[in-house]
């Protein structure tokens, strides 16, 4: 099993190496690791991040830690150049690289040049050679926020590889008592159900969100729906809403934000009444205009503040992105049909303040609801603040048992 996975490793390089040649995200992946010059920072807190939705998750946790042992260096990897390039450069930490590919030579090499004192995996990212060089050192290994499913191969007759990685985590904090379950029925018991640290990270965000004048400027006192890292798919259908909500604002914030995704979203939109955040006069009137195309990155989890009610794009695509960030101000959320595999979509929409829609019908029939009803919304903002209040607390049961 180990030589299959091996040989899959390599193809899966092979694969990215040839895509760099044409697809920009693919060659950072290569580029990156080429220019990986790790330095050696003995004793560190060392996290790794798949991305930056994972990052934003075991965020909380890096900061407690970072401020209980502030002589510490933390050192962060990503697998993904979207986690990588945008977090690069930030001063939570002491050093971002990438993680190299998981061969046994460059896990040996990463770990014998960084010497860690801990290392926490955030939600999956399961590294075969990286979990055993760490296990062979006697280096302790955490996952925070874990989730497991019955389809994942750690729980098929052919996984015995994967079940191997598992035994070598020091100990698993999970989000639900699913997950502990499972891990339970192969044997492993070094399992905390912590809930998810993400729920902390909104929480806070809320307490204390940056404020965005312009946006406010914007919004004037008008109700505002927005639609937060959106596809192409959702902005097809999402476009068509506009004219049937005259006294209401539209904010877009796409998950791409490259050239060619805005000028494609930008010709959806009604030309004379919508302005990207990029080509904002400060001394025009913005609050004339009736929809607002955020071209930037980073400004999405304070934008949610200024909303009434959220869409949440990627349902139509692998599954949806965040709807925790709107969910901690009291937003009732839409989203599209791939949102199984994430709890808290289906427990909104238990809670009857998620929506998930498949179609145009289907989504103006959920926008009439929450954008006519103000009482409807009104009661379902209370219900929501508090299903977020009731699930904080993961960050301080982790921090207490490292």
């Amino acid at each position: 099993m180990l030589f299959t996975y091996t040989i899959v490793i390599r193809i899966y390089y092979a694969l990215i190496f040839l895509a760099s040649f044409f697809n920009k995200k693919a060659a950072l992946w290569i580029n990156g690791r080429k220019n990986n010059a790790v330095k050696p920072y003995k004793g560190c807190i060392w996290f790794h991040f798949a991305s930056l939705g994972e990052f934003e998750q075991g965020r909380p946790v890096l900061e407690a830690l970072k401020e209980k042992y502030p002589a510490k260096a933390v050192v962060v990897t990503f697998f993904s150049p979207s986690g990588y390039e945008i977090r690069k450069n930030t001063p939570l930490a002491d050093a971002v690289y990438y993680l190299p590919l998981d061969t046994a030579d460059n896990a040996r090499d990463f770990i014998n040049t960084l010497q860690p004192g801990i290392a926490i995996f955030t939600k999956y990212e399961y590294w075969y050679y990286f979990f055993n060089e760490l296990h062979q050192r006697q280096i302790p290994l955490y996952i925070i926020s874990g989730i497991f499913r019955p389809g994942q191969v750690f729980f098929k007759w052919y996984g015995n590889l994967h079940r191997k990685m598992l035994a070598m985590v020091s100990h698993f904090f999970v989000q639900d008592d699913t997950s502990a379950d499972l891990l339970s029925s192969i044997n492993i018991s070094n399992v905390s159900v912590s809930g998810d640290t993400r729920f902390d990270r909104v929480w806070a965000n809320a307490l204390q969100p940056k404020q965005l004048p312009v946006i406010e400027a914007f919004k004037a006192g008008q109700k505002v729906f927005i639609a937060g890292s959106t596809w192409p798919k959702d902005e097809e259908l999402l476009a068509k809403l506009i004219n049937h909500y005259p006294h209401w604002k539209f904010i877009f914030a796409p998950h791409e934000i490259g050239k060619e995704k805005i000028n494609h979203l930008m010709g959806l939109l009604p030309e004379e009444t919508t302005v990207r955040f990029s080509d904002i006069d400060p001394t025009s009137q913005i609050s004339n205009f009736k929809v607002l195309v955020i071209d930037n990155i980073g400004t999405l989890s304070s934008l949610y503040q200024y909303g009434e009610v959220a869409y949440i794009g990627g349902g139509f695509g692998a599954g949806i992105h965040n709807t925790l960030e709107a969910a901690a101000f009291g937003l009732p959320v839409i989203f599209g049909p791939n949102y199984h595999k994430f709890r808290e979509a289906r427990e909104l929409i238990h809670l009857k303040a998620g929506i998930s829609i498949n179609d145009a019908e289907s989504l103006k029939q959920a926008t009439d609801l929450l954008m006519n009803d103000t009482e409807y919304r009104e009661f379902t903002r209370q219900k929501i603040k508090e299903y977020v209040r009731g699930h904080i607390g993961a960050t301080e049961m982790i921090v207490q048992h490292i």
